[in-house]
């Protein structure tokens, strides 16, 4: 009976007829003659909700299910399916009101649908996490009527799903095809003329038109009587590691994502994009203290420890120590190597003082520090000024946007290699920056 009770919701419409037939008890009065009219009218809206409760609480009549993934990836669109099941012979309503993670800081969801007897229904919807971690999905409500809509049925399904948000995957898996396919200028990757031939010697074959005819080989020519080139290949099993920043300044959010895991789903991104091309990836993460170290490795499945480790990494409120960072790059990086280091610097000031262990680490290594733009300021300085605030304003912007570019200089004339972009084009910008390296034989 408890349960029975728990269950059992009147509907607004129910509500609606309620209050009508009050202002008509009221009218009546002044006129009698409705007075026994309306309860009839009460005596056959008791009858109608009967006949409802009993089509709906007879029976268990619905059977739901909500479909989450394994895990989701951060910052993309994970889909949810919710699968309906109404095992009614007649049509049914019904409400469904999902309780999401606290994390997204949704408190109204609401779907209604309709299902016809003895079928079923799939509903789907999508949900954004901005944060890695764990996600604990509530209760699956769903409130059935029938066509009168005077009485609702409460199911409750699927309490307490547990998923993990991970680093974007999406966004790893869409640059991992786009490499096979050879088609990476579409996401605005360049195109880098190779200087030299600072690459490995792979084969001898038929020239085409197109071939560098410096690459002639004339012995092979002569042997075969028509012209062949030796054929290159980018050298493998170089060293590359994903340095992260996970101190304050990484804390930063641009639409809705903090900088910190921008860095880390680029950082995934672009390990799986150095697998595939046969050099060996590593990770390091810092900010008062270390982090993970992952060593350098080439194996296909070490790229789900960097994934798991990624997954672990927190960012904290307090400030980077160079030193230590500088240290183990001593210490545990012998090999010359490709350090992508993701950091910010919002002022000269902030750089100056992490410098000289960015030179000591440069002499050894190729050092790439990649920091952020400031999207916000820049869409304040292209705006238009009309008042002396606003004036004020877009001058203060336009000191912190030369700053950026003052700081890309500094780093630049150090013979530091040096990004400077929007959180959005990071993993574009990093990949492009590594496919220049190579080609160019700097590593």
């Amino acid at each position: 009976m408890i349960n029975f009770f728990k269950s059992l919701y009147l509907t607004p419409r129910f509500f609606y007829v309620l209050a009508v037939l009050i202002a008509l008890f009221l009218a009546s009065y002044w006129y009698n003659s409705i007075y026994g009219i309306l309860w009839i009218i009460v005596f056959f809206l008791g009858i109608l909700v009967l006949v409802e409760m009993v089509m709906l609480f007879t029976t268990k009549g619905l059977i739901a299910n909500r479909i989450v993934p394994d895990k989701f990836s951060n910052s993309d669109l994970n889909p949810v399916i919710i699968q309906l099941q109404n095992k009614h012979p007649f049509n049914i309503h019904v409400a469904l009101v999902d309780e999401l993670p606290v994390q997204f800081q949704k408190r109204d969801f609401f779907q209604e649908l309709q299902i016809k007897g003895n079928e079923r229904a799939n509903f789907t919807y999508d949900v954004r996490p901005v944060d890695r971690g764990e996600y604990h999905f509530g209760n699956l409500n769903c409130y059935t009527t029938t066509f009168l809509r005077l009485v609702r049925k409460r199911y409750t399904f699927n309490n307490e799903q547990l998923v993990k948000v991970y680093p974007s995957f999406i966004q790893m898996k869409a640059y991992d095809f786009l490499a096979i396919d050879n088609r990476r200028s579409h996401l605005g990757l360049k195109k880098i003329r190779r200087i030299g031939h600072t690459m490995e010697f792979e084969q001898i074959k038929e020239y085409i038109p197109g071939d560098d005819v410096r690459t002639v080989n004339w012995k092979a020519t002569a042997k075969q009587g028509q012209l062949m080139v030796n054929q290159f290949q980018d050298e493998k099993m170089q060293p590359v590691y994903s340095i992260i920043d996970t101190s304050r300044v990484m804390k930063m959010p641009f639409e809705g994502l903090k900088l910190v895991d921008y860095a880390i789903n680029s950082a995934l991104a672009f390990s799986n994009i150095a697998l595939k091309k046969k050099d060996k990836v590593g990770l390091i993460d810092f900010s008062n203290k270390l982090g993970n170290f992952l060593p350098a490795q080439s194996k296909k499945t070490y790229l789900m420890t960097i994934m798991e480790a990624l997954y672990n990494v927190d960012s904290k409120y307090l400030d980077a120590d160079y030193g230590i960072l500088q240290s183990l790059v001593r210490r545990k990086i012998t090999q010359r190597s490709l350090l992508l280091l993701y950091t910010n610097f919002e002022h000269i000031s902030s750089l100056q003082r992490q410098l000289p262990y960015l030179q000591v680490i440069a002499k050894k290594h190729v050092l790439v520090v990649i920091f952020f733009e400031n999207t916000e300021l820049k869409t304040l300085v292209q705006s238009k000024a009309e008042t002396t605030s606003d004036i004020m304003d877009q001058t203060i912007a336009q000191q912190f946007e030369f700053d950026k570019k003052v700081i890309l200089r500094e780093l630049q004339q150090r013979s530091i290699q040096a990004i400077l972009t929007s959180p959005e084009d990071l993993t574009v910008n990093t990949i492009n920056k590594y496919l220049e390296i190579k080609a160019r034989g700097i590593l």
